[in-house]
């Protein structure tokens, strides 16, 4: 569990394979993002549709790796592959990239509707002061 005040900045970091995303330099996972998230309902809405995404396009490209996968074995393995599994293995990924790239798009969506909303310009300003009766502690709001 991650807790969170509003003032903290979720960052994005691309890395090999995607993205990482942070807060207070801890790693954030899809789930970590959502329960951060509660408290801003339009960042919800896009961090659950950027899940739902990204589950997708984690079976289809998984799927589309078994697929072409399996052909590619029995190929080493000196057997007669089936060459259409491949092909079918190959539209799975190929549509399963359109489907992680909104998964990005949304999880990022999210994060900036996130990150705006728990941006403050609550700026004290401390000041020491001095007069002919003391000295004295000053905060301006």
């Amino acid at each position: 569990m991650i807790a969170v005040c509003n003032a903290q900045k979720i960052e994005t970091k691309k890395v090999f394979g995607g993205y990482q995303y942070t807060l207070n330099g801890k790693k954030m996972s899809m789930r970590d993002l959502v329960e951060v998230m509660n408290s801003n309902s339009e960042a919800l809405r896009y961090i659950q549709k950027a899940k739902s995404n990204n589950i997708m396009a984690s079976i289809l490209g998984g799927a589309g790796g078994a697929l072409i996968g399996f052909p590619i074995g029995t190929a080493i393995g000196g057997g007669d592959p089936n060459w259409t599994l491949a092909g079918i293995g190959a539209g799975l990924i190929a549509i399963g990239i359109p489907v992680s790239s909104s998964a990005n798009k949304n999880t990022q969506k999210a994060i900036d509707l996130y990150n705006s909303s728990s941006s403050t310009s609550f700026h004290p300003e401390f000041k020491i002061i001095g007069n002919g009766d003391g000295i004295g502690f000053a905060v301006n709001f």
